[in-house]
């Protein structure tokens, strides 16, 4: 039987509920709508997966959506700390950056081609290398690795030496698997983390720099697979769908609009503005908004930011993460999780081994004592800044520190290679055993774009810059 992922309203409703009780909103509302659920028959969000396994009586999916709106009534008290509004986050950041004299000075068109293709080459190395441990657990992915030779993690995984009851106790990523381990690599697979430049390049091919949010949904309408999609896309999606106009679209019954889903999709603004970190970021917003807010939002912004301040040839990974935060409002939870994880890797032994105690300071703070989902946006800018910091700009340490700290390892391997990548300034200056493996092909459903070389798509970025 077809058990939809990320839309059914009995399996959004728990995830509402601990939405609700993240942004703070009324603690004895929030209990009396979860008392009437759980005593109608209905069930908290599923931890991992994305839906759950069993269909419920229609009574029960009609009191899910009629819950759901009840919760969409009660006001965050963190809504004038954290909007959604362009000019409000603009207001709230007393740092907001211009194009810097380094940014104007970027027309060494060869060089900036150069970067481009480190970062693309980067952006999918990081991502294929979080590939097969994507739901895997934190013990998991450190026994994976310490079974294999592997830890500190410094090349793709493997099964090759893997002791079958470790394999068993912690299974890959089961779709991810056959094409992204060290032995079955063959080209870069496809996936969501590669599929969103590729749409972000599109967009600014079709419509320039002035694009507007609805350009983006029609974009995904004529482009994108609804099958592709994954959390709060699919919902925007399916509000699209059901006549729903942006940016309704990322609020209505849409659980996941705190979620990395908007994080995963900056990059290419921060390619095509280089040396702009505040304009690359209000590109990122009205992206953004189609399918996040606040904080899903901050997250689009902060990777487009940090990415063109990277972008500029002129700037260390401190800088960028500086740039990232300067477009982020400080008083922010996302503010808040970018400065927490600087501080947890200043703390931590300056070793590649040293970083686990990061590590494990992140998780307890987030997956213990605030219970966070681990696809959730705050967690993994907390475990990206983090990673960064104590990678120090060294693309192999900031690609393994980060997949190596678990939750959304693909998505967050593959800004770190992002990011890296341009740091490291050429293809060359990354090493070959993360880039030779890809063969220069990159496989996506996005027409038009299959089997493309990362050379080729550094040009079409180029062309597309502004």
């Amino acid at each position: 039987m077809l058990r939809l992922t990320w839309v059914q309203p009995e399996d959004l409703l728990g995830h509402e509920l601990r939405q609700a009780e993240e942004d703070g909103r009324e603690e004895e509302a929030l209990a009396a709508i979860e008392r009437r659920w759980l005593a109608s028959g209905g069930h908290l969000a599923p931890d991992r997966a994305g839906a759950s396994p069993a269909p419920v009586d229609p009574a029960l999916r009609a009191l899910a959506e009629e819950l759901l709106d009840e919760l969409a009534t009660l006001r965050s008290p963190l809504a004038e700390k954290e909007p959604t509004d362009l000019a409000a986050i603009r207001a709230a950041c007393p740092s907001w950056p211009g194009r810097s004299p380094e940014g104007r000075a970027c027309g060494d068109r060869p060089a900036l081609r150069a970067r481009l293709h480190a970062a693309w080459l980067g952006r999918a190395a990081g991502c294929v290398l979080g590939k097969p441990v994507e739901k895997v657990t934190l013990a998991g992915i450190r026994a994976l690795a310490r079974s294999a030779g592997n830890w500190p993690i410094r090349t793709y995984f493997t099964a090759s030496g893997v002791p079958p009851e470790v394999l068993a106790a912690h299974p890959w990523n089961r779709r991810a698997a056959a094409v992204s381990l060290a032995e079955n690599l063959d080209g870069a697979p496809e996936d969501d983390d590669l599929n969103y430049p590729l749409l972000g390049l599109l967009l600014l091919q079709r419509h320039g720099h002035r694009f507007t949010t609805a350009d983006v949904a029609q974009l995904w309408l004529d482009e994108l697979p609804a099958g592709r999609t994954f959390t709060a896309e699919r919902v925007a999606y399916r509000n699209l769908l059901s006549g729903i106009e942006p940016p309704a679209t990322a609020a209505y019954r849409n659980p996941f609009r705190e979620w990395i889903g908007a994080q995963i999709r900056g990059d290419v603004f921060g390619w095509t503005h280089p040396g702009d970190p505040g304009a690359a970021a209000e590109l990122a917003h009205r992206d953004a908004v189609l399918s996040h807010t606040a904080n899903g939002v901050y997250g689009e912004m902060f990777a487009a930011a940090a990415v063109a301040r990277a972008a500029g040839g002129d700037a260390d990974i401190h800088a960028c993460l500086r740039a990232g935060l300067a477009v982020v409002p400080p008083e922010s939870r996302y503010a808040e999780a970018v400065r927490f994880g600087i501080d947890a890797a200043r703390a931590a032994p300056a070793i590649p081994e040293g970083f686990d105690a990061a590590v494990d300071r992140l998780h307890a703070r987030y997956a213990g004592d605030l219970g966070y989902h681990w696809v959730h946006v705050l967690p993994n800018a907390a475990l990206l800044a983090a990673a960064l910091t104590h990678a120090d700009g060294d693309y192999a340490a900031s690609i393994c520190r980060t997949v190596s700290g678990g939750w959304d390892t693909d998505s967050n391997g593959a800004t770190a290679g992002s990011l890296a990548g341009l740091l490291a300034g050429s293809p060359e200056a990354i090493p070959g055993q993360w880039t030779a493996p890809l063969r220069n092909r990159l496989a996506t459903t996005v027409a038009g774009f299959d089997g493309i070389g990362f050379d080729a798509l550094a040009e079409l970025t180029l062309e597309a810059a502004a």
